[in-house]
């Protein structure tokens, strides 16, 4: 049978973008780190983020029922641990700058883009709830950067 640790030694050559993904709204303010978000599908506009049921902000994302996703970029890394970490998320918050989107939900000013997003539909597997979003709003930065996690370390990439 496979192990959780073979899958994790092996799911860490899969490299992937580092988002933090934020919420705001009727059950309060949270965010975390995840590298588990992808694309669904363009019409209408559709991400999927996987959120572990025992999070601590779990709650609170199916409580506001809207996120958004920070993809973010090179520079990002000490933020990333913040947001991916057990500190206070009024700490976490105050390491950024960041505006509010059109769902209520932070939006990270120098992410290289901001998916805005309403929670569509959520299934469960395992221990985790894969959360379908329907994107309302992009932000997009001027320049094209990003943060990777790859083989257990981060990895910047930039367009010149």
């Amino acid at each position: 049978m496979l192990s959780k640790t073979d899958f994790r030694h092996a799911m860490s050559r899969l490299g992937a973008a580092v988002n933090i993904i934020t919420t705001d709204g009727p059950a309060g303010r949270a965010g975390f780190t995840a590298s588990a978000v992808c694309s669904v599908t363009d019409e209408p506009p559709t991400l999927l983020v996987c959120l572990n049921r025992s999070a601590s902000v779990y709650q609170t994302f199916k409580g506001n029922g809207v996120l958004c996703v920070n993809v973010l970029g090179t520079g990002h890394q000490d933020i990333s641990n913040l947001f991916g970490g057990k500190t206070p998320m009024d700490e976490r918050f105050a390491a950024g700058d960041w505006s509010t989107g059109p769902s209520g939900s932070p939006s990270l000013e120098d992410a290289s883009v901001s998916f805005d997003c309403r929670l569509s539909q959520i299934t469960e597997v395992g221990t985790h709830d894969i959360m379908v979003c329907e994107v309302v709003s992009i932000r997009v930065s001027e320049e094209a950067r990003s943060l990777i996690y790859f083989n257990r370390q981060y990895h910047e990439l930039s367009m010149g």
